[in-house]
């Protein structure tokens, strides 16, 4: 579950079943009407593209590394250049280390009304027809109607958010993340947490459930088109253009029945408000927090989709005083 919940916030993706899934990267099929409305999104971002920066002020040195939660073997050779960049630090940084994600899977197991939901079912808050869709979406990834229908909103969008030929592996923790904590356990540098384990699933399960529900329809998606975003976005982190294939996602995200435009936009940068910029602006007390506890350099690990933009983690060190530079990835 946590990696299914982590994959979901990087609004990346692969795993080691990514071989099985036969997506397309969309951006060279995009048309001119859609690369100008790109173009525009992108107008003015600041630091677009780089999976890996240093951040340096007053001689401290902090590296600055965007990740994927899930695997595939284009990983490999950025995990290998990385190496070292771990092994020197004298502390490492992520979202949610090992420990933390055991102490999450705990909380959530002890408490079954986390996921279910109580005195209703999804079929009694949807409409027929949209129940139809959830009901077909699950069944596709191997949970059957009658389960389905009694999970929370945000948990079963958190479900569909991954096409089916990814479910096999979500499990399993070989994305950039877990290999990073991997290599700084064999080589005995210390990990934190950059914010308290629960911080960013409580997102989901405190929002309105007229909330969860908008978002649960958003995250219903045809098959081929879920994976070739991901394929979309895994093709832009590996390129290290995360921003551009960042918004692609959100241009090519198909409009719900009975939503606008112009309403699913706002959803939208409701949802990153929270999902993303206000956790990177908590998280820069805590890097600097680990710089001043530490001698050596320090290594903060995180989605890459909280590198770029304003109020992305690299702007608000900039405006910090610190000095940016882009490092081999």
């Amino acid at each position: 579950m946590h990696r299914l919940f982590s994959a979901l916030f990087a609004i990346t993706l692969a795993t080691s079943a990514h071989a099985a899934c036969q997506g397309q990267n969309l951006m060279p099929t995009l048309t001119a009407a859609q690369q100008d409305q790109l173009a525009a999104a992108l107008d003015g971002t600041p630091y677009p593209s780089g999976n890996h920066w240093l951040a340096e002020k007053d001689g401290e040195q902090l590296h600055l590394i965007g990740t994927i939660h899930l695997d595939d073997p284009r990983l490999d050779a950025p995990v290998e250049r990385l190496t070292p960049v771990i092994e020197n630090a004298s502390l490492l940084l992520l979202e949610l280390p090992k420990a933390d994600q055991e102490a999450l899977m705990t909380m959530m197991s002890s408490d079954p009304g986390f996921f279910v939901l109580e005195n209703t079912s999804l079929p009694e808050l949807l409409s027929e027809k949209d129940w139809e869709r959830i009901k077909e979406a699950m069944a596709a990834r191997g949970i059957p109607g009658f389960m389905a229908a009694k999970f929370e909103p945000w948990y079963i969008a958190m479900v569909l958010a991954m096409p089916p030929c990814m479910m096999q592996k979500l499990a399993e923790p070989d994305g950039v993340d877990a290999r990073l904590e991997a290599i700084a356990g064999r080589a005995q540098i210390p990990t934190r947490a950059l914010e308290p384990y629960d911080s960013a699933i409580r997102l989901f399960t405190d929002s309105p459930r007229a909330d969860q529900i908008d978002f649960l329809m958003a995250s219903v998606t045809d098959t081929t088109l879920s994976e070739n975003l991901l394929e979309t976005m895994f093709a832009g982190y590996v390129s290290e253009e995360h921003a551009a294939t960042f918004q692609a996602s959100l241009l090519l995200t198909p409009v719900p029945d009975g939503m606008s435009r112009e309403k699913l936009e706002a959803e939208q940068a409701e949802f990153l408000e929270a999902l993303l910029f206000s956790r990177n602006r908590a998280w820069i007390p805590v890097t600097e927090q680990a710089l001043a506890d530490t001698d050596g350099p320090v290594v903060a690990a995180f989605g890459a989709g909280h590198l770029a933009g304003v109020d992305g983690v690299l702007d608000l060190l900039s405006r910090q005083g610190y000095t940016l530079t882009r490092q081999n990835f």
